[in-house]
């Protein structure tokens, strides 16, 4: 006789959340495969391209889900919550870091050289945009950088955006429009419209 195990799939972040103030370990782990790859992305881009930072970032915001799953107030969206949570850890370790530009550009994941009839021209040019986006990206104010990656990386809406930083919805846009803005001005040699 099987016994039956509820799917955790299917559920909000919000009643997983629910469960797991209850000790449901089941729900922790649904909440961590969902958000684990997203956050350590997160991260990897507002913590100067640090793998190991990120991954350590990741795990220690888990931890304190662990230690306090009370701390999340259910009324909220789960993920603007999350979101905010790892914003603030950003704001403090900003706040310890006295050099900032630490970072090494890391864009070769996103961009593979295939080996099958490449046209190496192209893969070349698509490399050096990567480069010159992800050091300009990093050049960003970190309240411009951390708004282009939650909305573009991250696919958060401009509301949950405002949730998660605590700022309002206009300063959000004005923020967006200025980092889109300043990496088109930046990286315009790479439109053939604007030569």
């Amino acid at each position: 006789m099987a016994l039956f195990r509820p799917s955790y799939h299917s559920e909000t972040d919000e009643k997983l959340m629910r469960l797991m103030s209850q000790g449901d370990k089941r729900a922790f782990d649904e909440i961590y495969k969902r958000y684990a790859n997203a956050l350590k992305g997160y991260f990897m881009r507002m913590l100067w391209r640090d793998e190991v930072k990120a991954e350590d970032f990741v795990h220690d915001l888990f931890v304190k889900i662990i230690k306090n799953p009370g701390a999340f107030d259910d009324g909220r969206s789960f993920k603007t919550w999350i979101y905010s949570v790892a914003c603030n850890m950003c704001k403090n370790e900003y706040k310890k870091q006295e050099v900032r530009k630490n970072t090494s550009t890391g864009i070769d994941q996103f961009y593979s050289i295939s080996d099958k009839g490449v046209n190496v021209l192209n893969e070349v040019e698509m490399n050096h945009f990567g480069e010159e986006f992800e050091r300009h990206l990093t050049e960003l104010k970190q309240e411009h950088r951390e708004v282009f990656s939650m909305r573009h990386f991250d696919g958060l809406s401009i509301k949950e955006i405002a949730e998660a930083t605590n700022v309002n919805e206009g300063t959000i846009k004005s923020r967006l429009f200025y980092a889109t803005k300043c990496l088109a001005e930046k990286l315009k040699e790479f439109n053939p419209v604007i030569q």
